[in-house]
Order: structure tokens, then C-alpha cells, then sequence
């Protein structure tokens, strides 16, 4: 069996593959792509035995069908350094090798039998579905991605939550400490419905999606799909309720100011370099159109207080909170200016864009912390 390919093309559909592997897998057959060629096309997939990422490239010969898997580190490593050119395999079934020629010379690998590999799940007929284009899916995961939980003791948190309502759609993320909510209007599923998306497959989605592509997700209880003209992606849910997101959210804050977003973080960064590296623990000061961020860290005797001009005329308001994890949520918002809205030191704190669109809208909150003073 032969077949003849562009190494560009085949190269870039075999890097998005490979980001679903596992760097240790269960299954030594999985440290395979499974190749299948037919109807003019090589079908390449990659899966950890979770997830199953499946995609295609045009070929521009071939002599037959056939199906095989082969060492995905030793194929990619070998046609990453070639030039764009018509690469050609030829695969024995009976011995299982494998050769590949290119312009300037060749090489074999051993192959294995595609019999062996374990395929996905499919979705059950009775799932649900909803469209929904790559520039809103890229939004929500972007912005939600980085507050959701490291560790697994609740398992729920450590995904990206979307909260598919008729009128729109709401991303959201948390581990405890820091929470996103990220609503967009421009998705009118008609439908009530929520999954929770993996935090790996979310990163996933993140690295190989672009914004104009069109999304199709399809989803049961357990198992999703999310598919477009370039790829599929198959996927185990994380089953459970995830936490009332907009319960945590005070909604009656009267200390409110406005702060520049890049000096905002330009001083959170020079603050962390002195706060106490575990806790992160700062104050935050209003008072006077004027921001004020202290921090201290006893063990080394250092102390930091940096000064910002905002918009603020009420009463003053000192409310401690974790210098590193306000610099993830500057960091993350793309709005010049920053609203920040405050009730009292005890409740957490609210971050927007000083300007929102009609169609969307973000906010992150922060839980504050106890100031020793």
C-alpha cells in the first residue's frame, strides 16, 4: 500500500493530533496515531484512551485503503524538518514496516496493526446540540480557563462550566479563591442546558480552534463532540452539579473606581516582588481619586507601597486581597480601563471592563483577604 501526501500539511495535522497524547499512556498502542486511508483522504487519530482527536488531509495519490498505527515521536520528529514537498509512505501489512520518501532520501520505522487500537465512544442519539462559532468558544475559554482548580478533590471545578441558556450563553470558572463569569448574547440556542468541559480538552480547544471556524458540539450526559470542517474532537464529560456560580456574586457594592488596566498591573507586578511569597497578601487602599498598594514581608524585612490615580470620591475603603491573583485577572482582561467594585473587606471583590459591550459581558470576582492591621 502506497500513498503520497504534502509533508506541510501532514506535519500540521499531526501537531494538532498530537496535543490530546499523554506523555505516559496505559496502552502502548496509544503512543501511536492511527492512520486510515480511504476515499482520497489520510484520517489521522490521536487519543490518551479520554480523548480522541480525529482530523484529515488530502492526498494527493494513493493506490489503495488501508488502516495502521505508527510511532507518533519518531513520524513527527522525522518530517518536522522537511521542506513543504509530496511525501510518499509505503506500508507492508505483513511485516508492518513502514517506509517514508522523500526528496532527498528515506526512512523506515515497524508499524503496528490498527485492529489494536481501541476506538472512541460514540455520542448517544439522544444528545442534545448546539452551534456555536470559534471566536465565542475561544472567548469563554480564554477568559475562564486560568480560575478554575489545580487540584482534583472537587473534581467539578477543574473544568470550564457552560451554561447554555435560550437566549445566550454563559462560560464560567472558579476554584475557590477567583471566579469568571463571561456571558455572551449572540448565542440563541433555545435550549436549557450545561456541560463542563475538561480543563484539558479546554486547552486543547484553545491551542488548535480558530475564530472563524463553525462549531458543532454535540453532547449526552457522559460523553461530548465537538466537530468542525478541519477536526474532531471526542470527550468524557466531568459529571456533577457544578457550584451556583451567581450566588457567590454580591451585587450591592457601593465603594466603586475606575483604574487604568496597564498601570493597574505594571504596580501589581513591582507590589508581588515584596508581598510574602505564599500568601501574595496586599492591601488595597481608596481614598481621594488616588489607589493606594502596600504589602510586606516580615521574614525578609522588605515593604513595598505604590501610588495610582483613579476615579474614586467615597468614603475610604483598605480591603486585602492576593497580589498574585490580581495580576492573572489584569492580566487576562483586554479593556483599557478597569472597574473595580467593593462592599467591605469581608466581601470578595468585583473586576469589569470599565466598558462592555450589548453582547457580552465579564466579570471576575476575587475573595479578599484578612489584613493583620
Amino acid at each position: 500500500m502506497r500513498f503520497t501526501v504534502s509533508s506541510t500539511a501532514f506535519y500540521n495535522r499531526l501537531t494538532a493530533a498530537s496535543k490530546v497524547l499523554a506523555a505516559k499512556n496505559s496502552m502502548p498502542i496509544l503512543e501511536c496515531f492511527l492512520l486510515d486511508i480511504k476515499n482520497g483522504n489520510v484520517q489521522i487519530t490521536a487519543s490518551d484512551g479520554e480523548k480522541y482527536f480525529v482530523t484529515r488531509v488530502a492526498l494527493v495519490d494513493s493506490d489503495n485503503n488501508a488502516q495502521l498505527c505508527i510511532p507518533s515521536k519518531q513520524l513527527m520528529d522525522s518530517v518536522k524538518e522537511l521542506a513543504e514537498q509530496p511525501l510518499t509512505l509505503e506500508y507492508n501489512p505483513e511485516t508492518h514496516e513502514v517506509r517514508v520518501i522523500h526528496q532527498n532520501g528515506e526512512f523506515r520505522m515497524i508499524g503496528y496493526a490498527a485492529d489494536t487500537y481501541p476506538m472512541q465512544q460514540p455520542v448517544a442519539g439522544e444528545a442534545r446540540e448546539l452551534t456555536i462559532g470559534g471566536e465565542v468558544l475561544l472567548a469563554g475559554i480564554s477568559k475562564c480557563l486560568f480560575a478554575t482548580a489545580a487540584d482534583e478533590v472537587r473534581l467539578v471545578m477543574t473544568g470550564v462550566y457552560m451554561d447554555v441558556q435560550p437566549e445566550q450563553i454563559i462560560f464560567a470558572g472558579t476554584d475557590g479563591r477567583k471566579l469568571v463569569r463571561y456571558i455572551n448574547r449572540t448565542v440563541q440556542s433555545g435550549q436549557q442546558t450545561g456541560i463542563i468541559l475538561p480543563k484539558k480538552v479546554a486547552t486543547i480547544i484553545k491551542a488548535i480552534v480558530q475564530k472563524d471556524d463553525q462549531l458543532t458540539l454535540r453532547f449526552d450526559t457522559e460523553r461530548a463532540l465537538i466537530q468542525c470542517e478541519t477536526f474532531e474532537l471526542h470527550f468524557r464529560l466531568i459529571e456533577g452539579r457544578y457550584p451556583n456560580y451567581n450566588g457567590v456574586i454580591p451585587t450591592d457594592n457601593p465603594f466603586c473606581t475606575t483604574v487604568d488596566r496597564s498601570s493597574l498591573l505594571s504596580a501589581l507586578k513591582r507590589v508581588s516582588v515584596f508581598c510574602n511569597q505564599s500568601s501574595g497578601l496586599m492591601k488595597l487602599h481608596l481614598e481621594n481619586n488616588s489607589m493606594k498598594l502596600t504589602g510586606q514581608d516580615n521574614d525578609y524585612v522588605t515593604s513595598v507601597e505604590e501610588n495610582l490615580g483613579c476615579d474614586y470620591n467615597g468614603q475610604p475603603i483598605s480591603i486585602g486581597f492576593s497580589c498574585h491573583l490580581m495580576i492573572e485577572i489584569a492580566g487576562v482582561m483586554d479593556a483599557q480601563q478597569l472597574t473595580i467594585q467593593l462592599a467591605d473587606p469581608s466581601r470578595p471583590g468585583i473586576i469589569i471592563p470599565a466598558e462592555q459591550g450589548e453582547q457580552e459581558e465579564t466579570l471576575m470576582l476575587l475573595m479578599p483577604m484578612m489584613l493583620n492591621d
